[in-house]
């Protein structure tokens, strides 16, 4: 029995629509996405495939995390402090021994280079590489950077990809497909069998370091890869942490100087500005008069700058004038943020939101001010006095869409504006040779923190951003702005002074009993209900004094530096020491009755060497 000659005509037609399609290959990973490939209906691609004009098969596609294709590089011609750099590590990595390099250079001096010209030795034993950068937003500069020397060997693992890219990421790398692995924190884990090689570059950033379960510092991991693997590990900083540099003095680190900038470029002209002075002659501003005819300079001369705040939001927080109320988070002991794109006040801690208030919540005074300065006050400000200047702002609010960090430093990069606005993100790695002048618009954000380790990130801060002034031949300038003008971080971060800045950092820690001179653990407990978090810390106290040698130092317990997080009360003990045998298998035994007490709500979180007692 035959069709109607209506079901005939249709036949023919399909038949025809698929063998229009036939000359164009495609591929798809389901019949929806063969339908859009070739503008087919589901209903036709079933009936060619049922006819036998069509066949359906399984091929394995990588999604591709890459937002953009690279121009290929070829090595450069090394200086002979970066030829003596790398012969050291080629010669460690060639005879599989795990030394541990520190690698100290000035920014600017070729670090990059270095790290590019091992991964290239490694890759020629036929081995892998590992390299770590501190930040999301310095992988897409870094990666573009790899994937010009390597191609398609390399990958990438960061928090930035979707669950599908990281998977199949994870597949390349685990199979020995991707030779050289490019990645924030996590990457250490990366699944390499064969490596050759592992590079920390920025070492002493504070992200490297995990601050909730499973607490780890990437730095460590990569350590014991290299010894597990038999490999090198280059750890990479112009400012490295006071530990790496007092383990070099030691000689437990292979140190290896790269003094001068690469190009022979002089390091920028760098200068401080004391915002006292300026508030006495001029209405309170964000910039100073030095700073200000500094970026119409740049301007004038079309070139561009880099300015950088360190917080982000429009206010710091919102008080009444009439009644003095400040508005906080109702989960956490911390005040709430203005952030004028969403209109709305936020907890940057438990992610509480709530609208902005035109009334004070206390009194009911209409006198509402915003306090604190912000990176989008500040680019409101820059509009207001430089209406002509085109502006970047890049913190966690305009970066938090997938390629969100690639996207505008492209832009930066293609000269789509003159000034670069952001926050710590954009201090390191930054590598654009328009960029002449760099301001600092608040120096002293961190010097005010109750930290042991304020003092060197503070110059280890200050010192980063001023590297990216002035990287190609045109000279670089830098402003520093702050209240303390006066301060040994400051004066020597304009000096780019790093070993003096670690011999008086350095005295001031042993005067303290503090790392590296000590080790440290941090035990933290937290509970809904304030007094059984406090009665189990001063339970925790007893029963390590017991364990503790007297040479021990125990701080606390006392209350977290933010008593109550997400409706959750916390107490902290700190210990230092030297050599206490005891101590870990006592923090073991802690741990193993929290597992149980965690039924209740009690937790106990045990972190060693914390990079903050806060």
């Amino acid at each position: 029995m035959t069709g109607s000659p209506s079901e005939s005509k249709k036949g023919r037609v399909k038949a025809r629509a698929v063998a229009d399609v036939l000359d164009r290959p495609f591929e798809a990973s389901s019949t929806n996405g063969a339908g859009k490939a070739t503008r087919l209906s589901a209903s036709t691609i079933k009936t060619g495939e049922a006819n036998g004009w069509l066949s359906r098969s399984q091929a394995e596609v990588y999604r591709d995390p890459f937002q953009s294709a690279v121009t290929t590089t070829k090595a450069l011609q090394l200086n002979p402090d970066q030829q003596t750099a790398v012969d050291a590590i080629n010669q460690a990595t060639d005879d599989q021994q795990s030394t541990p390099f520190l690698l100290q250079g000035v920014t600017g001096s070729g670090k990059t280079e270095v790290y590019l010209q091992t991964i290239a030795n490694t890759l020629a034993q036929g081995k892998q590489a590992l390299m770590l950068v501190p930040e999301i937003s310095l992988t897409p500069q870094i990666v573009g950077r790899v994937r010009g020397r390597f191609g398609r060997q390399v990958a990438v693992l960061h928090s930035g990809l979707s669950a599908g890219e990281r998977f199949d990421e994870w597949r390349r790398i685990s199979r020995g497909e991707a030779r050289v692995v490019v990645g924030a924190r996590s990457a250490v884990f990366a699944p390499i069998k064969n490596l050759g090689v592992i590079i920390v570059d920025e070492e002493h950033e504070a992200s490297y370091k995990q601050e909730d379960n499973p607490r780890y510092h990437a730095r460590d991991v990569a350590l014991w890869r290299g010894r597990y693997h038999h490999c090198p590990v280059v750890l990479g900083s112009a400012t490295p942490s006071l530990e790496s540099r007092a383990r070099a003095q030691k000689q437990r680190y292979q140190r290896l100087l790269l003094p001068t900038r690469a190009n022979q470029q002089a390091l920028p002209e760098v200068s401080v500005v004391d915002m006292t002075e300026e508030l006495k002659h001029h209405k309170e501003s964000n910039f100073s008069t030095a700073l200000m005819t500094a970026l119409k300079d740049r301007l004038e001369r079309g070139e561009q700058s880099l300015l950088m705040l360190n917080r982000r939001g429009f206010s710091s927080f919102v008080m009444c004038r009439d009644c003095g109320f400040v508005l906080t988070c109702p989960n956490c002991d911390i005040s709430l943020t203005l952030h004028m794109d969403t209109k709305t006040m936020k907890c940057h801690y438990c992610g509480h939101e709530e609208p902005i208030p035109h009334r004070c919540p206390n009194c009911k005074s209409r006198h509402i001010r915003y306090y604190g300065t912000g990176t989008q006050k500040v680019e409101a400000e820059l509009h207001e006095l430089l209406p002509e200047a085109r502006v970047i702002r890049m913190d966690v609010d305009t970066t938090r869409r997938k390629g969100a960090h690639e996207r505008l430093l492209k832009q930066f990069g293609a000269h789509q504006a003159d000034i670069l606005l952001g926050t710590q993100m954009i201090a390191k790695g930054l590598d654009f040779p328009d960029v002449t002048l760099v301001g600092v618009l608040n120096a002293d954000t961190a010097l005010g923190l109750p930290d042991f380790r304020a003092s060197e990130r503070t110059f280890q801060l200050l010192t980063q951003v001023s590297g990216r002034a002035g990287r190609a031949k045109k000279a670089g300038e830098v402003v520093i702005q702050t209240y303390n003008p006066d301060h040994y971080a400051i004066q020597l971060a304009k000096r780019q002074d790093y070993e003096q800045f670690f011999v008086r950092e350095m005295h001031l820690r042993h005067r303290g009993n503090y790392p590296p001179y000590y080790f440290a653990v941090k035990l933290t407990v937290s509970d809904e209900t304030e007094s059984v978090a406090a009665t189990a810390i001063h339970q925790i106290v007893q029963q390590l004094q017991t364990t503790l040698s007297p040479n021990a130092i125990m701080l606390g317990p006392t209350p977290g530096a933010i008593a109550r997080i997400n409706k959750r009360y916390y107490y902290q003990l700190v210990i230092k020491y030297k050599q206490e045998p005891q101590l870990q298998t006592a923090l073991f035994k802690l741990l193993s009755q929290a597992q149980r007490k965690s039924r209740s709500g009690l937790q106990i979180a045990i972190d060693n060497n914390p990079m903050s007692f806060m």
